[in-house]
């Protein structure tokens, strides 16, 4: 059957796709199953309870919630009724909140905890445009959800008709969904998506990724998040059973659970991931220790079939069988796919999955474009280790006279939100949509991302640098977590260091030496040497704009908490300049200007 609009899939679910676990999530340390009936049953409650309410079609509904099954009902429930589906991340201030809520209008608002109950209900009650808050999770004192599905019951017979009838007015072309930016800058735009926008982009990631019935794939990304939400859709149009990772802190204990077949991740993830993996090596003795890191050495120069000689292939194999067997089995043994998006991939990380037998298909897009413009194959000829792929079908790309990547298509958005001045200036008189980040395009289809052009900055002898770039090498380091690059109109390139302070323990209690604070760890010699070391090393692959002369090691983790990171782990540079404005100014002291 043909899907034009999202909730199309329930009919596909009712058609092809009868299961019991649709959606799988854990509920008070058990996976609890979703049947495909139970969605198409609840989706519909949701619909006519919210037409109970008051809510009609064009009126936006905000939810603020971790992911599971109830994201989905809610979400279904809008669009059958043409209530546009505002999705919210889980990590913001409560000025965001408000923010948020006030620019999107949203009448209702649904949240997932009461951790988040209780940052959200201020901004709501600033709010005057919002009517109603519930709760997914039972919370005294606050209206639960289950009341808006008590009146989809009730008034099932009521509103049965109505709803089919819109159902049947919603074209693809109509308003589905307004997603807020991560807001990297700080300040966040409100992205209009159509139901085409959605749905075949997630057609185009379903034709890529051939998932089935039979397998089993972890939502890791927040539903949120465009991507997240396109890998949700994608999973559920091939039928697939969906588990919902309890968080990010406990993905490698869900993955020896349920062993999924594939997931969907960030860099950040995979970066997390290797770490792991190599401290662990890092640990063993003799012999092995020594296998190990040849397997890794090998899996760092891993070509797809057809670039790399039977010579090579032949020891791949035996480090499959001795090493990333081993790998795999800690993922839980079943990984062969992941979709992986959102920020720049280090081209080491890629290739070493890929030689552990994991494809991780690279891809890049934004909020703007659905999110996917292009995305790398499992397999040749569309497949290029270190690009970000080659486009998906019906869209077009290519490189402005500056270096900006422009695309159009089905996958560009209709507009900001309340902005017509913002959305004028990202198009240009072509109806080519301006992306903001740079890039160069090789073998006439293979699309490499250098940075955002706004981050690229000048130094004062006129050269440029890409601190992505530089970053990326940076973080191969096992002392460095975060890193920011800097030299704004400087005489050369710096950067502030967040550490692996978990790592830093363990290196410092090998060495016989306890270190208790974080501050005692980046004041301490043998730590400022090491990452020193690292940092020499590192340079010697740059070219000489790019090394960074100078560094600081900060005490401070970064996260979306804290605000040096947004909700998909990219950094806020802007924050991050201000918080550690009096440690750029030991760097830049006003005579090295």
């Amino acid at each position: 059957m043909t899907v034009r609009r999202t909730f199309d899939l329930l009919d596909r679910y009712r058609v092809h796709n009868v299961r019991e676990d649709a959606f799988v999530v854990k509920e008070k340390g058990e996976w609890v199953k979703y049947s495909s009936e139970h969605y198409i049953r609840n989706s519909h409650l949701v619909a006519y309870g919210l037409l109970a309410l008051g809510i009609r079609k064009g009126d936006k509904v905000a939810t603020v919630t971790p992911n599971r099954p109830e994201w989905n009902f809610m979400d279904m429930g809008m669009a059958m009724t043409g209530i546009v589906h505002v999705p919210v991340f889980t990590s913001l201030t409560e000025k965001e909140y408000r923010s948020i809520l006030d620019h999107s209008d949203a009448r209702i608002v649904i949240v997932g905890n009461s951790s988040i109950y209780r940052r959200v209900k201020p901004a709501f009650d600033r709010t005057p445009g919002t009517e109603k808050i519930f709760t997914l999770d039972e919370i005294e004192g606050a209206p639960n959800w289950k009341e808006i599905l008590c009146l989809g019951e009730e008034n099932e017979d009521k509103y049965r008709d109505e709803v089919e009838e819109l159902k049947a007015s919603i074209n693809e072309d109509d308003f589905a969904t307004l997603i807020y930016t991560s807001g990297t800058t700080g300040t966040s735009k409100g992205v209009m998506l159509s139901h085409k926008n959605l749905v075949q982009n997630f057609l185009a990631a379903a034709n890529i990724f051939k998932l089935t019935p039979a397998t089993r794939y972890l939502s890791i990304l927040p539903l949120c998040h465009v991507g997240g939400r396109m890998g949700n859709y994608q999973t559920q149009y091939c039928g697939s059973s969906i588990y919902y990772a309890e968080s990010m802190a406990a993905i490698a204990s869900n993955m020896k659970e349920i062993k999924p077949d594939g997931f969907d991740t960030v860099p950040r993830i995979l970066e997390k991931v290797f770490d792991n993996v190599i401290a662990r090596g890092k640990a063993l003795k003799g012999m092995k220790k020594r296998m190990f890191f040849w397997a890794v050495n090998l899996g760092l120069r891993y070509k797809p079939p057809g670039e790399s000689g039977c010579f090579y292939r032949r020891k791949l194999k035996l480090a499959d069988k001795l090493i990333f067997t081993k790998w795999r089995d800690a993922l839980g043994g079943n990984v062969r796919i992941a979709g992986c998006g959102g920020a720049s991939l280090q081209p080491r990380l890629e290739r070493i999955f890929w030689a552990a037998g994991i494809k991780v298909l690279n891809m890049y897009g934004l909020s703007e474009t659905s999110p996917i413009i292009t995305i790398n194959r499992p397999e040749k000829p569309d497949l290029k280790l270190g690009s970000v792929g080659a486009l998906i079908d019906g869209v077009e790309m290519k490189i402005a006279e500056d270096g900006e990547i422009v695309c159009r298509g089905h996958n560009v958005m209709l507009g900001y939100y309340k902005d017509p001045e913002l959305t004028a200036t990202a198009f240009d008189e072509d109806g080519w949509f301006h992306t903001g980040d740079m890039g160069h395009i090789e073998d006439g289809k293979f699309l490499f991302v250098t940075d955002r052009k706004k981050e690229i900055f000048k130094l004062s002898s006129g050269k440029f640098v890409a601190p992505q770039v530089v970053e990326n090498i940076f973080k191969e380091s096992m002392f460095i977590e975060h890193v920011m690059v800097v030299g704004e109109h400087k005489k050369f390139a710096s950067a502030l260091i967040s550490p692996n302070f978990s790592y830093l323990r363990d290196w410092c209690r090998a060495k016989g030496q306890s270190v208790e604070t974080n501050e005692d760890l980046v004041a301490h010699p043998e730590v400022i040497k090491a990452v020193s070391t690292d940092v020499a090393a590192f340079n010697k692959r740059l070219n000489n704009p790019e090394r960074v002369l100078r560094f600081r090691l900060v005490s401070e983790e970064w996260s979306p908490e804290s605000g040096e990171l947004s909700p998909t782990l990219k950094l806020r540079r802007n924050f991050i300049s201000r918080r550690y404005k009096d440690l750029l100014e030991q760097i830049y002291p006003r005579q090295s200007i």
